[in-house]
């Protein structure tokens, strides 16, 4: 049980203190490669949850108190471990989820950028000072902390999406309670600690590990938790919004996607083939960005095909602690079980697998599954219309460009899209009328630190990252400053 250690010098974060578990009281964490024991983590008491919220709302004054570049220099510390601590923080995320070691190393990194990147803002939270319709009197506009932030976070990007949480949550001067996917549990321990080896005080990084139905309730009743920033699934973000309401918190929604993939006709086929066997198979699929759904013109259709079946079948399945490998095993054998569903159904409807569409042969153990390509399929099964979470990609002709647009925003989703192209007219016309939070034209690259993501419809709302995200972890304040002539404390007077 290599993570064993890790789980109980670490566990919960109470109030600066960590309580870890043991085989009596904690949850089992699983390999995905191996099917081996990891270790226990720590399961939380509805008490502790409580616990974890008095903490915060103690630790909000003193997180108030410091100075913007007082918390910029934390920060910066904090993303400095984090760089440091890198190849420690890819095993983990490795032996957790199964994302492949290079690319969890990578994602180590991206969370670095992100944490300094809010170490930036934190000194650029601007306020506004202008005259108002009094003779002498002034406006001013202030942007003070929230509180008490919650954030859920999935085990998809553990490191990553939770650097964008606490990034702009502790940069506006909130303390935050951090409520991992079980999942990502060890990886997520280790990320909160370079921010308690940093120096942040007591209190002001808070994290609950458990079951959903102890800490979920406990959090969204409690009123003094000013905000929740929600990364999951559509139906529990659902829920999470519903119950936010009883307390009027503030809420980010970052919820699903099934991106369109538009390759027009004037495409670089074989730069596209190559950034898409890339892109599509990041993390094995489970990326709610992943490009999924691809329509490609009918002219280029074939050729384009093959040379990207040609470089998915290249891509090396295997052990995601070796530096080679691109893609590991999906993360929970439910994830598989549920791609398998989807593939099965999708050729009894008639479709064809040009790749993949089973479980690697060598291996024995783990939660594995082969890049699938699917090409031709009808338009109402599961696979174009439900978020596969996994590596799977249909691939579709399409003629002309009102149907293929009209095809990409069928459904409710609106996180991500993608078009190829090397026309700034397609370009132009594309872009706009595609309903997405993020497009991508010639690239797979949905996100920066310093660039706003997020979508709509049932992809959510709100923004993580970018100029304006530290704004949703802040309260406005209008001053309105009407100062009389004969003011007794006037030291002019």
């Amino acid at each position: 049980m290599e993570l064993e250690a890790h789980y109980r010098e670490h566990g919960l974060l109470l109030g600066g203190r960590w309580e870890a578990a043991t085989a009596d009281d904690g949850q089992l964490s699983i390999n995905p490669a191996t099917e081996e024991r990891l270790g226990y983590m720590p399961l939380a008491s509805q008490a502790q949850v409580t616990e974890a919220v008095d903490a915060a709302t103690e630790a909000s004054a003193a997180m108030r108190k410091l100075t913007p570049w007082e918390r910029s220099a934390l920060l910066r510390r904090a993303a400095t471990l984090i760089r440091e601590r890198a190849p420690q923080l890819a095993r983990i995320v490795a032996l957790e989820t199964g994302k492949p070691i290079a690319q969890a190393n990578g994602e180590a990194h991206a969370s670095a950028e992100s944490i300094d990147w809010f170490a930036d803002e934190a000194r650029r939270v601007f306020g506004m000072s202008y005259e108002s319709r009094v003779k002498g009197g002034r406006y001013l506009v202030h942007y003070e902390p929230l509180g008490v932030v919650v954030a859920f976070t999935p085990w998809n990007f553990p490191l990553l999406l939770l650097a964008r949480k606490m990034g702009p949550a502790l940069a506006a001067g909130n303390a935050i309670v951090i409520r991992p996917s079980n999942e990502a549990a060890g990886a997520t321990m280790a990320l909160v600690r370079c921010f308690i080896d940093a120096g942040f005080p007591d209190g002001a990084v808070n994290l609950v590990i458990g079951k959903a139905d102890t800490i979920t309730p406990t959090i969204m009743a409690d009123p003094r938790v000013a905000k929740i920033s929600f990364t999951g699934s559509v139906p529990i973000g659902r829920q999470i919004v519903e119950m936010s309401a009883q307390t009027l918190k503030k809420v980010t929604m970052e919820l699903g996607g099934h991106a369109p993939v538009i390759v027009h006709r004037d495409a670089d086929i074989d730069a596209f083939a190559h950034l898409a066997s890339l892109g599509k198979f990041r993390n094995a699929g489970q990326v709610c960005a992943s490009p999924t759904r691809f329509y490609i013109h009918e002219s280029i259709f074939d050729t384009t095909v093959k040379a990207l079946v040609e470089r998915s079948k290249a891509l090396r399945v295997g052990d995601p602690l070796q530096q080679k490998t691109d893609l590991g095993p999906l993360t929970t054998s439910k994830r598989r079980d549920a791609i398998e569903r989807l593939v099965d159904e999708a050729v009894s409807e008639g479709a064809g697998v040009l790749c993949g569409g089973r479980r690697p042969a060598q291996f024995g153990r783990g939660w594995f599954y082969e890049p699938t390509l699917v090409a031709n399929p009808a338009s109402h099964i599961g696979l174009m219309n439900d978020e596969p979470f996994g590596p799977v990609g249909t691939l579709t002709p399409f003629t002309t460009m009102d149907e293929v647009i009209t095809e990409a925003n069928r459904l409710p989703f609106a996180l991500a899209a993608y078009v190829f192209t090397r026309s700034m007219r397609n370009t132009l016309e594309t872009t706009e009328r595609l309903q997405a939070g993020v497009v991508g034209v010639n690239t797979f690259v949905a996100s920066t630190a310093e660039t706003p993501f997020g979508g709509s419809k049932d992809s959510g709302f709100g923004r993580e990252g970018g100029p304006n995200a530290i704004r949703d972890y802040m309260d406005t304040k209008f001053i309105n400053l009407e100062l009389a002539n004969d003011d007794p404390l006037d030291a002019t007077a």
